[in-house]
């Protein structure tokens, strides 16, 4: 059974960091590409990163590009997000879900992910 489980968000002041972690189950990291999408109130869902640990491909949108950093970690079977310079355009609600690849295309094409996990929730504000 495919579980991703999010953990790390919180609140936090303009400029600060947080490490966002999403822990897959049911499969591993070889076998699908994962990527994190984020929606504030009143907006839309974008993508903001993704990861293919097999490959080492890695992609992120341009409002994250210096900022954020996606990393695997295998023997966890877990997937990090670093975020600094946090921005107050920042807050939203995370989400990783798994991908059939990693590029531009599969931070628009969210219907291509199968799964989810439940969201939670990065405040940016003083």
């Amino acid at each position: 059974q495919v579980r991703l489980v999010e953990s790390g968000g919180g609140l936090v002041q303009p400029g600060g960091s947080l490490r966002l972690s999403c822990a897959a189950s049911g499969f591993t990291l070889d076998y699908y590409d994962i990527g994190w999408f984020r929606q504030a109130p009143g907006k839309e869902r974008e993508g903001v990163s993704c990861i293919s640990v097999s490959s080492g491909q890695t992609y992120y949108a341009d409002v994250v590009k210096g900022r954020f950093t996606i990393s695997g970690d295998t023997a966890e079977n877990t997937i990090h997000l670093q975020m600094n310079s946090l921005k107050p355009e920042d807050t939203a609600v995370y989400y990783c879900g798994t991908a059939r690849g990693c590029s531009g295309h599969y931070l628009i094409a969210e219907d291509e992910y199968d799964y989810w996990g439940q969201g939670i929730q990065v405040t940016v504000s003083s």
